[in-house]
C-alpha cells in the first residue's frame, strides 16, 4: 500500500532547507495482510468450535507447513513467498477416553533448523542468512550483487563454526515447504536440505533425518556402542544421504519437498537435485518391518512380502540423462515407475557467467519427462514436448496390457504455461524473453513442435493466428487438414459471480490447469497431453490410500477472480476449492481428444462451474452470495467461500465407512466401476476472513499478533468432500495462520506409532534437550 499523499493546492512553493524524504514504496504483497509472518507461537491450546467434529478425526492431527521469516519481514525488498523459516501450524483432535468428547487443540512452532537457531541468536541480523529467491530470479539484479549475496552466505556459514558461535550451520535448509509421514517419523521438508523430523502432536523439532535415523532418536552412548559393534564385526555401517559425495556431499542431501510414500509397500521415494552432474539422484527408503496392513488381495500381499524380505535401501542413485541443473520441486511415482521432470526452468549459479540470473526460464527449450522402473533410475526413457512449468503433480499410475504388463504411465499435474508465478511470488516483473539470433548456417529442420506460448512478433511474416495453426496435434497426422484449436482466446472477461461481461479483454497465456499425460511405454511417445478443464487449478491431492492408483477424484485450489500467474503487486488468494472427477474427464478426452496441447476437455469458465455447483446451499455464513443455475455437469464441483474469506490447501480424511480395503477392487485404471466410497470423507483446510477488523483497509496490515485481544484469528474448516457444500464444523483458532504451502493429515495410528526419541532440539543453550518425547 502507498502512504497517503496530501493533495496539491496548485500553488508554487519556495524551496526550503528541509530534507526531502524518500518516496514511499508499495509494500510487498507477500509480506502484508495474512501473508505476513507471525512470531507468536502457542503450545497445544484448546479451541472452541461450532458444528460436529467427525469421529474419524479423533486423536489425529492436521499440520500445515509454510515460510515464516524471522527477519526481513519489514524490509519489503528481496523477499519471496517461498523464503523464510519453516513454521508448522497444527490442529490436534484429542478424544476424552471416558466421555468420547473431542476438543480440538491448536499449536504452532518454528522448525528449529540451523538457520533459524542462528538467526534468533543474532538479534541484529536483519537480512536473512540465505539469499532470497527473489534475488536469484530477478532479471535486473547485477552479477556483482548476486555474487556478493552468495558470498555473504558462505562467509556467515564459515563464521558459525568459529569459537564463540552459538549455533553452527551444518545444513542450510529452512524446512518450510511440506510435512509427510514415513516409518514412524513426521518429516518437514524443503529442497535445500534433508528432511527434519518433527514430533506429533506438539510439533517439537527432533533433528535432521539422514535416511537411516534422525538426530536425538538415539543417545550418544547407543551410537558409540553401535559403531563399536560395527568395527568389531567388520560390518558396513548403514548408509546415509550424501555418503561418498566428496566435497559436495552436502548437496547430495538436498531432498525434494514432495517425497512419495507408497500406500501399499510403505516405501518412500525421493529425488535429490543439485548444481553438479549427474544433477539428479534418486533414493528409496523401505519401511522397516512389515507394512501396517497386509492387503487382502493375493497379488498385493505377495508384493508386500517381497518388499519386506528382498528390497533394501537405495540412496543417491544417479538418474541418467538430465540435461542440467534445474529447479525441480515435484515428481511422479506409480506402483512400478517414476517420472522425473526436466523442464526448461534452470537453477544454476553458473548462469551468472552467461549474463543470466541463477534462476531462468527458456521457452525455446522443450520439457522432458524421464520415466524409469522404480528401482532402476539408470534405465530412463525420455519423452519430449512443449516447454512448460510444473510444480505439483496430483497423481501417477500405471496402465496395463491385456497380458498384465505395464503398457504406459499416466500422470496428472498442474501445468503452467510460463514461469510467471516464480517471479510474481517475489513481486518481480517477469523478464522479456530474448529473441533468437538468426542462424549463421543452414540447419536441418527438427521434428519438434513450436512452443505454444511464443510471443507475437509484428515483424514476422506469419501472423499470430497463422502460427497458431502450426501447433502439433498429437492425434493428427502431418498434413491432416483437420482444424486446429485456436492458440488465443480473446474476448470479454466474464464476471465470476453472475457471468456478466466486463469491459477489459484478456490474454489467456498465463494458464495453470490440471493436465493429463499418458506416456506410452511401447512406442516411447506421449499419446495424450491436454488439460482436463480450463479453470485455474493448483495444490492438488487425492485420497491418501488412492495415491499411485487410478484415483477417481482430485482435490485442489482455485480462484474466482484471476489466475495463479499473479499480476505484479498482487497476491493470488484461494477462494474456491475444487473437486474433479478425473476418471470421467479422462475418458471423455480419450474418446474426443482436444485438438491441440493447449486444448481442454471441459471448457467451462469458473462462473459456469460455480453456477452448476450447490456450494452456496450449506455455506457457513449467510453472507455468502447466492449462486444460481441448474445442476448440469457434476464432473467438476466447486465450493466457493463466502465473500472476504480465503482458504489454504485442503487435505482429505476418509470417513470410517470407506476404508482402503473397500476400494481395492477398483485398483486398475482400466476398471470403469464407480468408486462410490472414494469421496466419502472430509476436506480440512485453514480459512481466514479479511474483514476490516482483521486487516486494516488503509494499511493492509493485521493487528499486532502479540495482543491476544486484538490479534487476527483464523479458523479450521471441515468440509464434506462428497457434496462439496456442507461445512460440518468450524474450529475457532486463538490466532491467525498465515497463508502457507502444504499440509498433511496424520491419523491416530500415525501419532501413536511414532518412534521414540532421546531428546529434542531447543531454541537456546544448545540443541540437545533431554527428556523423552511423546
Amino acid at each position: 500500500m502507498f502512504e497517503p499523499v496530501a493533495p496539491s493546492t496548485g500553488k508554487r512553493k519556495r524551496a526550503t532547507s528541509q530534507t526531502i524524504g524518500l518516496t514511499p514504496q508499495p509494500r510487498h504483497p507477500y509480506l502484508t495482510g495474512n501473508f505476513a509472518p507471525i512470531h507468536q507461537t502457542l503450545p497445544l491450546t484448546p479451541c472452541t468450535y461450532t458444528g460436529t467434529i467427525p469421529k474419524e478425526l479423533a486423536n489425529g492431527e492436521y499440520v500445515r507447513n509454510g515460510s515464516n521469516p524471522v527477519s526481513n519481514d519489514d524490509l519489503g525488498r528481496d523477499a519471496h513467498w517461498f523464503d523464510g523459516d519453516g513454521m508448522l501450524s497444527g490442529v490436534s483432535f484429542p478424544e476424552n477416553p471416558e466421555t468420547g468428547e473431542i476438543v480440538p487443540e491448536f499449536v504452532n512452532q518454528y522448525v528449529l533448523t540451523d538457520l533459524y537457531l542462528s538467526a534468533v541468536s543474532s538479534p541484529r541480523l536483519r537480512v536473512p542468512i540465505l539469499p532470497s529467491i527473489a534475488t536469484l530470479v530477478n532479471p535486473v539484479a547485477s552479477t556483482i550483487y548476486v555474487t556478493l549475496r552468495i558470498l555473504r552466505t558462505v562467509i556467515l556459514v564459515i563464521l558459525s563454526f568459529l569459537p564463540g558461535s552459538k549455533q553452527p550451520i551444518k545444513k542450510i535448509s529452512v524446512a518450510n515447504t511440506h510435512i509427510v509421514y514415513h516409518d514412524g517419523r513426521a518429516l518437514a521438508t524443503c529442497e535445500s536440505g534433508p528432511p527434519m523430523r518433527i514430533q506429533l502432536p506438539g510439533l517439537e523439532t527432533v533433528g535432521w533425518y539422514n535416511g537411516a535415523y534422525a538426530e536425538n532418536e538415539k543417545s550418544e552412548k547407543e551410537l558409540e556402542e553401535e559403531k563399536a559393534r560395527a568395527v568389531e564385526k567388520q560390518v558396513e555401517k548403514e548408509k546415509v544421504l550424501g555418503q561418498d559425495g566428496g566435497v559436495i556431499a552436502f548437496m547430495r542431501e538436498w531432498t525434494t519437498a514432495h517425497p512419495k510414500v507408497d500406500p501399499v509397500t510403505g516405501e518412500m521415494m525421493m529425488f535429490h537435485a543439485s548444481f553438479a552432474p549427474p544433477y539428479v539422484q534418486y533414493s528409496i527408503l523401505p519401511q522397516q518391518g512389515s507394512p501396517t496392513k497386509i492387503s487382502e488381495d493375493p497379488e498385493k500381499a505377495a508384493l508386500q512380502e517381497g518388499t519386506r524380505t528382498k528390497q533394501t535401501k537405495m540412496l543417491n542413485r544417479a538418474v541418467s540423462g538430465v540435461s542440467g541443473a534445474k529447479m525441480m520441486h515435484d515428481f511422479g511415482v506409480s506402483r512400478s515407475h517414476t517420472v522425473i521432470m526436466d523442464l526448461p526452468l534452470s537453477l544454476d549459479p553458473m548462469n551468472q557467467l552467461k549474463g543470466l540470473p541463477p534462476v531462468a526460464y527458456d521457452s525455446s527449450k522443450p520439457s522432458r519427462f524421464g520415466i524409469f522402473p522404480r528401482w532402476n533410475p539408470e534405465n530412463v526413457t525420455w519423452f519430449e514436448t512443449d516447454a512448460c512449468c510444473i510444480f505439483h503433480t496430483a497423481n501417477t499410475w500405471d496402465s496395463h496390457s491385456h497380458a498384465g504388463a505395464v503398457s504406459g504411465v499416466n500422470m496428472l499435474a498442474c501445468r503452467l504455461t510460463s514461469a510467471t508465478l516464480v517471479f510474481a511470488a517475489g513481486n518481480i516483473a517477469p523478464p522479456t524473453e530474448r529473441k533468437a539470433q538468426p542462424a549463421t548456417t543452414v540447419e536441418t529442420p527438427r521434428s519438434k513442435r513450436m512452443p505454444f506460448f511464443s510471443k507475437y512478433d509484428p515483424d514476422s511474416e506469419a501472423s499470430l493466428y497463422d502460427r497458431a495453426s502450426l501447433l502439433e496435434n498429437p492425434h493428427t497426422a502431418a498434413g491432416d487438414e483437420e482444424e486446429i484449436e485456436a492458440f488465443l482466446h480473446l474476448g470479454r472477461r466474464q464476471d465470476p459471480l453472475d457471468g456478466d461481461e466486463l469491459d477489459d479483454y484478456i490474454w489467456d497465456e498465463e494458464q495453470c490447469r490440471l493436465y493429463y499425460y499418458h506416456f506410452n511405454a511401447q512406442t516411447s511417445q506421449i499419446d495424450h497431453q491436454w488439460a482436463l478443464a480450463t479453470i485455474p487449478f493448483e495444490f492438488p491431492s487425492v485420497r491418501p490410500d488412492r495415491e499411485m492408483h487410478a484415483a477417481r477424484y482430485v482435490y485442489g485450489c482455485s480462484t474466482s477472480t484471476t489466475n495463479f500467474g499473479s499480476a505484479l503487486g498482487k497476491a493470488t488468494k484461494i477462494d474456491v476449492l475444487v473437486k474433479m472427477d478425473v476418471r470421467t474427464l479422462i475418458q471423455r478426452g480419450v474418446r474426443d481428444p482436444p485438438r491441440s496441447v493447449t486444448g481442454a476437455v471441459d471448457t467451462r469458465t469458473m462462473a459456469q462451474v460455480l453456477a452448476s455447483s450447490s456450494s452456496s446451499s450449506s455455506s457457513p455464513s449467510s453472507e455468502a452470495p447466492p449462486i444460481g443455475g441448474e445442476e448440469e455437469d457434476k464432473t467438476i464441483q466447486a465450493f466457493r467461500l463466502p465473500e472476504g474469506w480465503f482458504a489454504q490447501e485442503p487435505r482429505f480424511v476418509p470417513a470410517s465407512s470407506s476404508s482402503s480395503s473397500s476400494l481395492e477392487q477398483n485398483d486398475d485404471d482400466d476398471d470403469d466401476d464407480d468408486d462410490d466410497e472414494e469421496d466419502n470423507g472430509y476436506l480440512l483446510f485453514y480459512a481466514f476472513h479479511e474483514s476490516p477488523s482483521q486487516i486494516n483497509p488503509s494499511t493492509g496490515s493485521c493487528p499486532p499478533d502479540s495482543d491476544p485481544l486484538r490479534r487476527a484469528k483464523s479458523e479450521l474448516w471441515i468440509l464434506d468432500a462428497k457434496d462439496m457444500a456442507t461445512v460440518v464444523a468450524r474450529v475457532f483458532l486463538p490466532q491467525r495462520v498465515p497463508y502457507g504451502l502444504h499440509g498433511s493429515w496424520f491419523g491416530a495410528e500415525m501419532v501413536r506409532g511414532q518412534r521414540g526419541v532421546e531428546g529434542l532440539r531447543v531454541r537456546l543453550g544448545g540443541w540437545r534437550g533431554r527428556g523423552r518425547g511423546r
